[in-house]
């Protein structure tokens, strides 16, 4: 099988967080017709259990551990060199060298990045070793738009990054034989940001296990008998789903519990914040890491990602389709997945819509059942890892190594 670099910036497994998911089944799709090898950083210390697992999937592995703490000193350095700090945060000594040695020992047909983060890695290889970019998301735009919602200094670092992380971004596309983004809306910001770079970048969709993610009324509910459980699901150290569950415990909640005093709103997701520990009490409950997420979706009332601030497609939103439960979200995450109120995606941007979405829903089991089933029905067929990966694979090189 042709040899072929894969570097990660999150460990890709397992797959239990959005980009993981993704950077999870790109994997298995690249290796079913290449020899991976596989370069990637830990940054949570619960992955260490799967490090096993992950070895057993992909063979051909190097792993680096991220101290955070030395980790933001390095990015701190990056103020005074004018480069990213997301690109110092990543720079390890020992992972480059094992790039170089996997280059030089077994010719590599071609790098793939995930994250523009892990392409310098890639980039030293050029012209020898063609490099593909999964960009994702327009992480500089992220950065950029996280700037109003903080006060100076992290208001002017925010924006800081944005400018530079772009100027990164255009570079690597500049460089890559073609680069890939989530959705046609980002390929779109991107051409707006990078005029220059029109015409290099495709849209790669996200998919969903749908065996995987499906109804199973057997799972046990996690929830009393008598409770009209709210869900949102996602890693709880990310800053737009921290902003999401503190406007939702606070604006919409109380509104819906005055109507439906049994309404519960739980924070489904690893690592929550001392923000998110905060909002805990009667009403709201942060479960912090669960073995599952299926038995949450699979029994709740109501699931609602209200992500004021975020783009592209969410799988915490397809997954819940998936298990045949309809979304309310905003309408910057709706539009990427296409489906309609009546397939059981409901578009929200403020406090009320949300309210009376929920409440409808919380109303109206047999309607919110029958969005579900259309829900499930519009994922199945328009969100396959297989048919979206495979536009990103069409541009891997095929013959075999000599």
């Amino acid at each position: 099988m042709t040899p072929l670099l894969y570097l990660v910036h999150r460990m890709p497994y397992p797959p239990d967080k959005g980009d993981k998911v993704r950077s999870y089944h790109l994997l298995r799709h690249l290796q079913q017709k290449h020899r991976v090898f596989l370069a990637t950083f830990i940054d949570d210390p619960a992955d260490e259990a799967h490090l096993d697992a992950l070895r057993a999937l992909c063979p051909d592995l190097y792993v680096a551990r991220l101290n955070p703490r030395w980790r933001k000193l390095a990015s701190a350095r990056a103020l005074l060199t004018g480069e990213a700090q997301s690109l110092a945060y990543y720079r390890h000594a020992g992972l480059r060298r094992w790039v170089r040695q996997v280059a030089a020992e077994h010719r590599p047909a071609a790098s793939v990045v995930f994250s523009s983060t892990m392409a310098p890695y890639a980039h030293e290889l050029l012209p020898q070793v063609p490099m593909l970019v999964d960009l994702v998301d327009v992480d500089s735009a992220k950065w950029t738009q996280y700037a109003p919602a903080h006060h100076w200094p992290m208001s002017w670092l925010y924006r800081r990054e944005g400018r530079r992380l772009l100027a990164h971004e255009r570079d690597m596309a500049l460089a890559a034989r073609r680069s890939f983004l989530v959705t046609q809306q980002e390929v779109d910001l991107f051409d707006s940001l990078a005029p220059d770079c029109r015409g290099r970048v495709e849209a790669a969709g996200n998919g969903v296990d749908a065996e995987r993610f499906r109804p199973n009324p057997a799972l046990p509910s996690p929830f009393a008998a008598d409770e009209r459980a709210i869900v949102f699901t996602g890693a709880m150290d990310y800053w737009p789903n921290v902003d999401a569950v503190q406007w939702f415990a606070t604006e919409v909640l109380p509104r819906i519990r005055e109507r439906e005093p049994r309404a519960s709103f739980w924070i489904v997701g690893r690592n929550p914040t001392p923000a998110v520990q905060a909002l805990a009490n009667d009403a709201v409950h942060v479960t912090g890491t669960v073995p599952q997420v299926e038995p949450y979706l699979q029994h709740a009332a109501a699931v609602a990602a209200p992500l004021r601030v975020a783009r592209g497609i969410q799988n915490k939103i397809l997954e819940a389709m998936a298990m045949g439960q309809p979304v309310i979200t905003v309408s910057s995450c709706a539009e990427p997945i296409g489906a309609t109120a009546e397939q059981g995606l409901w578009r929200c941007d403020e406090a009320d819509c949300f309210v009376q979405g929920v409440l409808a829903w919380l109303a109206d089991p047999a309607r919110r059942e029958r969005l579900g089933a259309a829900a499930r029905e519009h994922v199945v067929q328009n969100f396959s890892w297989q048919a979206n990966l495979d536009r990103l694979a069409a541009w891997l090189p095929t013959t075999e190594s000599t």
